[in-house]
């Protein structure tokens, strides 16, 4: 599945496979963590706050992006979008640790501001580096790999989460989350040196791989 495609496309997949896969066990679980761990057991207020963190996630996200976007693009090289992605990723995977020590609905929305700006860094970087890398020729090939892997991945953790929480608890549901996350941010280290190696072609505004970037995985 995988035979032809870069190192550097590799990594970001496999990365990304291993996020959505954490936080997919999360999401069927988030509004019945409210209602018991925030709300106490009050299913109106506890609509409102799962309701309310969406805002809070969505909203500063899709303000923030567009101007941190701007910046990565004015800038040559790509160490910027790398350690913005690193951070962003790191970021995350704090959010769960938040949850868990959330203990009024103010403390939800304010880990949802969090993962709101780590995941503002991390999408225009990471979007940047997949289009830059992607191996000529194979484009929807490539694009459809993670595609396949992160819903794959979700959907899984998904179906799964119910079953899991029930047996192990919202505790150390969270703390899996975001074990999950600190080891996306870990993988994204193994690529580190094919994106700071990389030459610009300032006359046609893209890079030009570098022999190391075509090694295998």
């Amino acid at each position: 599945m995988f035979k032809g495609v870069n190192r550097v496309i590799k990594v970001l997949v496999y990365s990304d496979f291993i996020l959505n896969y954490g936080w997919g066990f999360l999401s069927p679980i988030f509004s019945l963590f409210i209602a018991q761990e925030i709300t106490n057991g009050n299913l109106e207020k506890a609509l409102e706050v799962a309701g309310l963190s969406a805002f809070f996630y969505w909203i500063p996200k899709s303000i923030l992006q567009i101007p941190i976007a701007r910046y990565l693009d004015k800038n040559h090289g790509e160490k910027d979008d790398f350690t913005l992605m690193l951070i962003g990723t790191f970021m995350t995977g704090i959010v769960p640790i938040m949850y868990l020590l959330s203990t009024a609905p103010w403390h939800i929305y304010l880990a949802q501001i969090v993962h709101s700006i780590a995941m503002a860094l991390v999408i225009p970087a990471w979007t940047a580096i997949f289009t830059r890398h992607i191996d000529k020729g194979k484009e929807a090939l490539e694009w459809s790999l993670w595609s396949t892997f992160v819903g794959v991945g979700a959907g899984i953790a998904a179906a799964m989460g119910g079953v899991a929480t029930a047996f192990l608890g919202f505790k150390l549901i969270l703390a899996f989350v975001g074990l999950f996350t600190f080891l996306a941010a870990i993988l994204l280290i193994f690529i580190r040196k094919q994106l700071f190696s990389t030459i610009q072609a300032t006359h046609i505004g893209q890079p030009v791989k570098t022999p190391n970037e075509e090694g295998t995985w």
